[in-house]
């Protein structure tokens, strides 16, 4: 199969918006947990998730967290101005810029850009009875004008980008929700293990999770572990080419333990993903190994997976344990403790997966890279699921019901 030639309209289905979730469950883990296994399906409730992974065996989470990177500021012609920050530029590092005080840059996209032709934004905010203001200068174009480098200054030394966001910011849900934002997603939008701030979509796999469901798949003897990989905006940029050689993937920036490493190759270099950031993350592990088989000598940056190198490297393989002592070597040789570089990995029918056995995943969008990922896994299967899924009630997209997907 020529993956690049795989029309999309063969991945369509009809999503009637009624079964869009537009708010989670009171309870979140009380949701229907879709069980499709070696070709069967049937359903069962989240609660029940650890039956169905096996015990002793390793299960990965990403433990990113969404910041507040939708910016709204008003021009004095009265014109709304929406900055939507998508990746750091200076300092290019996550940590880094969300600790910067007084300045920072980010690439955005910019919603009602027309209006701004040029000249700074600024709002004043009160903040524990003190007032500031934060200013912003859109500069050159970036990402073939699809995003601006947006300058970002603020008048309190005190406060660091991450307070900002924090008190300026909203946090940015799903546009297919068609709703405003409100004060609960701050919360349900968010997985209860985030610990690193930097995605601009929740990985919504993980929103079924509670710390029972935690407890329980400990107490089944499955071992857990985090990656993370910060979700960029192109998790909703919808495919519009007819075949997906047209599709230009979002690099997105994760990082990997020297920790999680010696752990896969522990467990034989498989595992359970829950949710399709982590199986990104984990199978360019994979593509990563293999670059270190031809050079030791590379930069992190030169590390970073593009988007067709699964295809194009079809013809070379090593088994998925060598790929990992690779990476562990190169980490060990050079002093890190972590792996950290970025990916475009594009996962399509004709894919071959190398870590991911088993998969926790939500309902996704018609036409989209994600339910491509989901067909690779299933060997095709998709429509089963899927006309299951729409036949017994199930809830779609990120507040809606998951699936465990065992082929």
């Amino acid at each position: 199969m020529d993956t690049r030639h795989i029309r999309i309209n063969e991945f369509n289905y009809e999503l009637p918006d009624e079964r869009i979730a537009k708010f989670p469950l009171a309870e979140r883990d009380s949701s229907k947990l879709l069980v499709y296994n070696k070709g069967e399906v049937g359903e069962d409730v989240f609660t029940s998730l650890p039956k169905y992974i096996p015990q002793g065996s390793l299960m990965v989470f990403n433990n990113t967290k969404v910041i507040q990177a939708r910016l709204h500021f008003k021009k004095e012609t009265g014109a709304l101005i929406e900055v939507f920050c998508l990746e750091p530029a200076i300092p290019n590092d996550y940590a880094l810029n969300f600790q910067s005080t007084g300045s920072c840059s980010w690439y955005c996209m910019i919603g009602n850009l027309k209006r701004w032709k040029e000249g700074a934004l600024s709002r004043t905010f009160n903040v524990g009875g003190k007032d500031f203001t934060l200013t912003a200068v859109k500069k050159e174009e970036h990402g073939n004008g699809t995003s601006h480098r947006v300058e970002f200054s603020w008048d309190d030394d005190s406060m660091t980008f991450a307070d900002v966001l924090e008190v300026v910011g909203e946090l940015p849900i799903p546009p297919y929700l068609n709703r405003e934002t409100q004060e609960s997603d701050k919360k349900t939008y968010q997985t209860v293990y985030s610990k690193i701030k930097g995605s601009v979509a929740a990985p919504t796999a993980g929103l079924h999770f509670t710390e029972r469901v935690l407890e329980s798949l400990d107490k089944a003897g499955i071992e857990r572990e985090e990656v993370t990989l910060h979700v960029g905006a192109g998790t909703f940029k919808p495919v519009k080419s007819e075949e997906i050689q047209g599709h230009e993937m979002h690099s997105e920036y994760f990082s990997v333990s020297l920790r999680v490493i010696d752990k896969l190759i522990a467990h034989g270099g498989e595992a359970t993903a829950v949710g399709t950031t982590s199986v990104r993350t984990l199978e360019s592990l994979y593509y990563i190994g293999l670059k270190l088989e031809e050079n030791m000598d590379l930069t992190e940056e030169e590390l970073h997976v593009e988007q067709w190198m699964p295809y194009d490297y079809a013809g070379k393989k090593i088994s998925t344990v060598k790929a990992l002592e690779n990476i562990k070597s190169y980490l060990e040789n050079n002093g890190l403790n972590a792996l950290r570089t970025s990916t475009q990995i594009i996962i399509a029918p004709g894919y071959e997966y190398h870590i991911v056995r088993r998969m926790v995943t939500n309902f996704h969008q018609p036409q989209s890279t994600l339910l491509l990922l989901v067909s690779a896994f299933v060997k095709g299967d998709w429509k089963k699921i899927y006309d299951y899924a729409l036949s017994h009630d199930f809830r779609f997209l990120s507040y809606g019901d998951s699936s465990i997907l065992i082929p």
